[in-house]
């Protein structure tokens, strides 16, 4: 089977394996998580270090690990006076990570030996913008915020990282007739309040970010039978196909 799920944005770990349990995650199943494992809670490193032990798991690039990346001139030495001398674009760099809630993972990195976090850094670095696949028959695109600039002329090779990272679709946007577009990146509660908590889902793309950032439960969908899996406070599944 091949599940997916996306911005779990530091959520709790053992809810998070309570979660993949529960939905009898295996080791003959793969996952994939659509960007945006870190920041604003606390757990996002550990989800990273989960994620780089498994052969059965994969992350997809998001904006936030992207802009973890750029401030990689601060991991040499994480304390309060390397980051208080900072000073143009790399103050500028940091400042826009921090204000994008990137604080929780700066303090979980600051607690890690250096080759610990050269290895996360280069396990990001390999990290893809995007992946396609074909599920019994069907065939996906996976990436973080779907596509800015979209053409259904242009190849996947021409997308910037921007178009990628930072894309926030209209209900209204069309992508291909024949490829389902699975992403993230934009709480699907931004599209009104009765999508709060809800995949959305139309003609040509699946937006999967429920809002674990903003405190609700993650969501994990299955691109075999596209069945979406919702969990309560107990990490067990409950039933939101009304």
């Amino acid at each position: 089977m091949y599940y997916v799920c996306s911005d779990l944005h530091g959520f709790n770990i053992d809810k998070f394996k309570a979660m993949l349990k529960e939905i009898e995650f295996s080791s003959s199943d793969f996952l994939w998580i659509l960007g945006d494992v870190i920041d604003r809670g606390a757990d996002g490193i550990k989800i990273l270090k989960w994620l780089m032990s498994r052969s059965n798991a994969e992350l997809i690039l998001g904006n936030h690990e992207a802009m973890m990346l750029a401030c990689d001139f601060l991991f040499d030495e994480i304390t309060e006076e390397s980051v208080s001398n900072l000073t143009g674009r790399k103050l500028n760099t940091y400042l826009t990570w921090v204000s994008n809630s990137g604080q929780p993972t700066l303090n979980a990195l600051s607690a890690m030996r250096n080759n610990e976090i050269r290895y996360v850094l280069e396990y990001l670095r390999e990290a893809p913008l995007y992946e396609t696949l074909t599920v019994n028959g069907k065939d996906f695109i996976l990436t973080h915020s779907g596509f800015g600039s979209f053409s259904k002329d242009k190849k996947l090779s021409e997308y910037s990282a921007t178009d990628l990272l930072w894309n926030r679709p209209k209900l209204g946007d069309e992508y291909f007739e024949d490829v389902t577009v699975v992403f993230g990146h934009t709480p699907t509660v931004f599209y009104g309040d009765n999508y709060r908590g809800k995949a959305i889902k139309t003609k040509s793309w699946i937006d999967i970010d429920v809002g674990a950032g903003l405190g609700l439960n993650p969501m994990i969908l299955r691109l075999d039978d596209l069945k979406e899996f919702y969990f309560d406070d107990n990490m067990k599944i409950i039933d939101k196909s009304s």
